[in-house]
């Protein structure tokens, strides 16, 4: 008995409604057991599903629950979809997912919103997986959406805080910005083909249906959209501040759900990008910048939550340009060893902040590694493995990225260069986070220090299982895998003999990062600040995150700020809206006024108007008479 796709979806909606409707009454033991088993039931049940599917030798599997809308004889379908490169997001969404569930149980102890919070969690996941096992555009940007609500209420989650509550806002509304080019490529696309069905889509532009320029021009409005999912400049500045929810928040947000959402949608229409070597180049050319741009944000952050936010948007970087050359298995593949690492990284900052009682400071941290050995070992590995150290996972996942950078035929050596710095940043800011936190001398307070203490095993137990897929997940061969659905881009004539030596310079800017963090953090981190003070305006630029906040802030929130108050305000609802309004009051005021001095009840009057009415008539119609 095969159960079916929709018990996937759905068991993680029924996890959001017992929580949500019956928490307060259900205590914290029922509370945990319903937030976190359904999500591993979720998980389990998509183990069976992707067996059946790799039983028909990978022919998709097709739900189709209702007809939304029918227009004559189109309709648009609310249907699910498992293929394989679904089924690598299913089994991510819903295995990493689980883990991070269980991870909140030891974190969220004793939190007054404990069952909101697990309500959240599973709505969250409920609607990541409608996402990823939507057939349709439609029903993959309902999903869409519903993500963009769940993180919303998971980032302000502790909202009686008003930067909390302010972090999700700004979530929620930069989101909406790249939505909008979604909608628009979402209306183009149907009015070129018809369908909103992505595997139509693909096999209409294989066959040529799809006009070239149509192509480019959808590829261009979906990735705005994908832009604000997946945190690509310019539209990147709401996931630095998303550090402000509960940090198993930050992991679910960062390592399998929201944030890939934009790199799944984008891999899923592969074919339409395919058509279009313009739109591929815009890809390539925003996601090395980011990943650069990120990464160097990310040398100077103190806040330990916030390199890891940096690092996220710089490796989704490294996503958006393998899939702007092409390699759109590769740009999964990273996906998934990044959503291992990554989860691992979090969690880990999430003990260090649990051992320290709150404190995400990395100057008043230090000497951690004895004090909490299962931690460092963990957030170790996955250090390891995203600057790239083989045999880890991120090792694979990099290397192949860069390679098709350089030596794929929509790659170049610009990309390539760019890249391979990027990737020697990658490996620096993350062991200097590593030297701060664990291997420099303590920096903590006294009464910190005191009461450090190693996590409980509901946390420790998921970051064992999360450095273990660190280290051992770039051997699932994500991209043959997809081979069939996602195909690698052509080499270069010459260049296939480059491989290995790019491997070897791949581990060399790996190292190359750990040996300068370990100069510069080393002991009292005395080159480092020596480095700082020497590049005093650039360190302070990177501090400051190029000041783009402040350029929003003063070219966009501002300006539009002034207008709300000062033209539609004052000038559109007050003086026109409001005086037009009060005008027609105040004459119809006066007319009852007057009509009251006639409709005064007294006969001897109504007589004499009476008379003074036929007075007036005769004497308009004498001349006539």
């Amino acid at each position: 008995m095969t159960l079916p796709l929709t018990t996937i979806v759905l068991l993680p909606l029924l996890g959001f409604l017992v929580n949500g409707l019956l928490g307060p009454r259900l205590g914290t033991r029922l509370v945990t057991v319903v937030g976190c088993g359904l999500p591993v039931l979720a998980f389990l049940v998509a183990v069976g599903a992707v067996m059946q599917l790799e039983a028909g030798d990978g022919a998709a599997l097709v739900e189709t629950l209702f007809t939304w809308a029918p227009f004559g004889e189109r309709s648009l379908d609310v249907a699910l979809y498992l293929d394989r490169l679904s089924a690598v997001m299913v089994l991510v969404v819903t295995g990493v997912g689980s883990l991070i569930h269980i991870y909140s149980v030891g974190y969220m102890k004793g939190d007054e919103g404990y069952a909101r919070y697990f309500a959240y969690l599973n709505l969250f996941l409920f609607f990541m997986l409608l996402l990823v096992l939507g057939r349709s555009l439609l029903v993959l940007f309902v999903g869409w959406e519903g993500v963009g609500l769940a993180s919303y209420l998971l980032i302000g989650f502790w909202f009686d805080d008003p930067a909390k509550a302010a972090a999700g806002k700004k979530a929620f509304i930069t989101n909406r910005v790249g939505d909008a080019g979604f909608l628009l490529g979402m209306f183009v696309l149907y009015a070129a083909l018809g369908t909103l069905e992505m595997d139509a889509v693909n096999a209409a532009a294989a066959d040529g249906l799809l006009p070239a320029a149509t192509a480019t021009l959808v590829g261009v409005l979906l990735f705005v959209g994908a832009t604000g999912k997946s945190a690509q400049i310019p539209l990147h500045v709401w996931l630095p501040d998303a550090m402000a929810g509960p940090t198993p928040v930050s992991a679910l947000i960062h390592a399998a759900t929201m944030v890939t959402a934009g790199v799944y949608l984008v891999a899923r229409l592969a074919g339409v990008y395919q058509l279009s070597p313009e739109a591929s180049l815009v890809l390539a050319v925003v996601g090395v910048a980011t990943a650069f741009f990120a990464a160097t944000v990310a040398l100077v952050q103190t806040d330990i939550k916030k390199v890891l936010a940096y690092s996220t948007v710089s490796q989704l970087g490294f996503m958006v340009l393998a899939l702007g050359v092409g390699a759109h298995g590769v740009a999964v593949f990273h996906l998934v060893t990044h959503a291992f690492f990554k989860a691992c990284l979090f969690l880990g900052a999430g003990s260090v902040i649990h051992a320290l009682g709150g404190e995400q400071d990395l100057r008043r941290m230090g000497g951690l590694a004895r004090r909490i050995p299962i931690t460092f070992v963990t957030f170790a590995v996955a250090t390891a493995a995203i600057a790239g150290l083989p045999p880890l996972a991120g090792f694979f996942s990099k290397d192949e990225i860069l390679w098709f950078a350089l030596a794929g035929e929509q790659g170049g050596l610009l990309l390539f260069l760019v890249g391979a710095v990027t990737a020697f940043l990658t490996s620096l800011y993350m062991f200097r986070l590593l030297w701060l936190a664990f291997l420099t001398p303590s920096r903590m307070a006294p009464e910190v220090a005191a009461h450090v203490h190693e996590s409980p095993r509901s946390m420790t137990g998921v970051l064992v299982v999360l450095a273990l897929l660190s280290a051992l997940g770039g051997f699932i061969a994500v991209p043959h895998y997809l081979e069939g659905l996602l195909p690698l881009p052509a080499v270069a004539p010459g260049r296939a003999a480059w491989h290995l030596p790019l491997a070897l310079f791949a581990v060399a800017l790996a190292l190359g990062g750990l040996a300068a963090a370990r100069h510069l953090f080393g002991g009292e981190a005395r080159p480092a600040a020596a480095l700082a003070a020497r590049l005093a305006t650039l360190h302070r630029v990177l501090t400051n995150k190029y000041y783009v906040d402040e350029l929003y802030e003063g070219f966009i929130h501002r300006p539009l700020v002034w207008v709300a108050d000062r033209v539609l305000l004052r000038v559109v609802d007050r003086l026109l809206m409001d005086g037009l309004l009060h005008g027609v009051a105040s004459l119809a005021r006066g007319s009852a006024r007057a009509l009251v001095r006639v409709q005064n009840g007294q006969l001897q009057r109504y007589g004499w108007l009476v008379l003074v009415g036929l007075g007036a008539g005769l004497l308009w119609t004498w001349p006539h008479v």
